[in-house]
């Protein structure tokens, strides 16, 4: 089977999107999506990403990991199927769209940066030192210093595997305070296995754990990652947060066919 496929990346997140509309790929395809997201063989991603239709909204997404799986909610993923949704003139600048979390929202602002509503946050866990919270995917949260200076991947996979978390999974990530309302972040992320350069939910994940850490007022996070700086807007109520917005660039890398035994 032939498939066209375009390529796009948020700070470094990179997803394969295929348009499927006319539902010709099926969510079963577990290895043939594993076999485009390979960076030796395929196309390579951290995800691969379906646009479908959905009565009721602009249209439906469906994620799956790098490995094949089909995922939770994968926030730089959102923002980059708000881009290529307008990129295919489905929709204009605003849309709704349907994930495995629920609804969401997607705005393309003036400046071009790309505005995803995600899923409120009702409450933060304290476990060991550490933070535990799901933004559309679970999350573990740290705050340490020189974590530029940190392996990621070993240290990471001591939490993704300990007994605690090896059934389901988790997200790791590390966090640097760099001012009260500034961090740097850098996350491991299951399914893809590996450090990746941006993950958008682990960085709203970050954002939501040091305002509750600092007991501070916040309601805007800068993010810096090893891909690019993301905005992340929130506001708080009671030991939650709501009004969730993860803002950064979403740009088409380059488009194709390949194909695929089925």
């Amino acid at each position: 089977m032939t498939v066209k496929f375009y390529k796009y990346q948020g700070t470094g997140n990179d997803f394969v999107m295929i348009d499927n509309r006319d539902t010709r790929f099926k969510r079963d395809m577990k290895n043939e999506i594993a076999f485009l997201c390979d960076r030796k063989f395929g196309i390579g991603a951290d995800g691969l990403i379906l646009l479908q239709e959905m009565n009721g909204y602009n249209f439906e997404m469906v994620y799956f990991n790098s490995d094949g799986s089909e995922s939770t909610m994968c926030g730089n993923g959102g923002r980059c199927l708000i881009q290529f949704a307008h990129d295919i003139e489905l929709i204009g600048n605003q849309c709704t769209f349907w994930a495995i979390d629920g609804s969401h929202e997607g705005e393309i602002l003036n400046n071009g940066i790309v505005s995803l509503k995600m899923k409120d946050v009702p409450h933060i866990e304290n476990y060991e030192n550490a933070f535990v919270l799901n933004t559309g995917s679970p999350h573990f949260v740290c705050f340490m210093n020189e974590v530029s200076k940190m392996n990621v991947v070993e240290e990471a996979r001591k939490v993704r595997y300990s007994d605690h978390f090896t059934k389901e999974g988790i997200n790791v990530n590390f966090v640097e305070k760099k001012s009260h309302q500034e961090i740097f972040v850098r996350t491991y992320e299951r399914g893809v296995e590996d450090e990746t350069l941006s993950c958008g939910t682990g960085v709203v994940a970050s954002s939501l754990a040091l305002a509750y850490k600092s007991g501070m007022s916040i309601h805007s996070v800068s993010v810096d990652t090893p891909g690019g700086t993301l905005q992340v807007r929130f506001q708080q109520a009671g030991n939650g947060y709501h009004s969730i917005y993860l803002e950064g660039p979403a740009q088409r890398v380059f488009s194709g066919e390949i194909q695929i035994n089925i």
